[in-house]
């Protein structure tokens, strides 16, 4: 498939304006960074671009939606700094490898992946048992304590090599389907490695800085931006202040209606994927 021809005009630019905003206000909320609701929307205004395209897009505003959504939950105090660095810094080789293998992927074969990915994790989600917002405790791994702005104080462990070698395996999910991977790095938190819901969404959001930066950087030095960058700048208009609106939103909302609010955009998501590249 040759390069993608995209649309231009006043109407597709509000357009991506209001799903970069949604994208990152709503991603800003469930700690996933936005990529599921931005691919679906891409594929539709743009069918015959290349997954590399769409992908380069997507990272780009992954990384913009991290990064404002981070300082708003940093102001909140509800990021776990001292495990999230070891996590963040074992998706970067992994982010690396998957957008490597992106180029070899043809695009049914893309959807049909990202589509399955959503559908499984949104089972796991559902399957799961109800996730608590408040002091968690497990055997193994050293034990955390973290007071927010707010006063509220959060106590758990986490089992920091299980995580690290966990996070390289979303690093390169996130670089191979151009999701960033907090779709997968949320459940891992709160299901894996017993992190507070709430906690594991700020947590998730700060290390997919890093995963989003050196998914950005590597398509950015294999030149993907040069016929994208101003649908990229569009989106970002409105991804930026929507991770603000979503990181102010995400401590007034129960931790299962956030995570059932999660598994509706995935099925959604999932299903039209899937379907599509059943029918090209």
């Amino acid at each position: 498939m040759g390069n993608p021809q995209f649309l231009t005009g006043t109407a597709l630019a509000f357009i991506l304006v209001a799903v970069g905003f949604l994208a990152g206000s709503y991603g800003t909320l469930v700690g996933i960074g936005g990529a599921v609701i931005l691919t679906p929307v891409l594929l539709i205004l743009y069918p015959e671009a290349r997954p590399e395209a769409l992908t380069s897009i997507t990272m780009g505003i992954v990384f913009l939606n991290a990064l404002s959504g981070t300082t708003a939950y940093a102001r909140q105090g509800r990021i776990d700094y001292r495990n999230g660095i070891y996590f963040a810094l074992a998706t970067v080789p992994g982010t690396i490898f998957g957008v490597w293998t992106l180029h070899y992927i043809p695009q049914k074969v893309f959807s049909l992946i990202f589509g399955t990915v959503l559908l499984i994790f949104s089972a796991l989600i559902w399957l799961r048992p109800k996730i608590g917002t408040g002091a968690v405790t497990v055997p193994s791994g050293g034990n955390t304590c973290l007071t927010d702005r707010t006063g509220e104080k959060f106590v758990y462990t986490c089992n920091r090599p299980l995580g690290i070698m966990l996070s390289f395996i979303v690093g390169f999910v996130a670089g191979l389907l151009g999701i960033g991977g907090g779709i997968i790095h949320v459940p891992m938190l709160i299901y894996v490695l017993c992190f507070p819901a709430h906690i594991a969404t700020a947590t998730s959001h700060f290390i997919l800085v890093f995963t989003g930066l050196t998914g950005t950087l590597t398509h950015a030095a294999s030149g993907t931006y040069s016929k994208v960058w101003p649908i990229l700048l569009w989106i970002a208009v409105g991804v930026i202040p929507g991770a603000q609106v979503g990181a102010w939103l995400s401590p007034k909302i129960k931790s299962l209606i956030l995570m059932r609010l999660l598994v509706l955009a995935l099925v959604l998501a999932g299903v039209r994927l899937i379907v599509v590249s059943l029918l090209k």
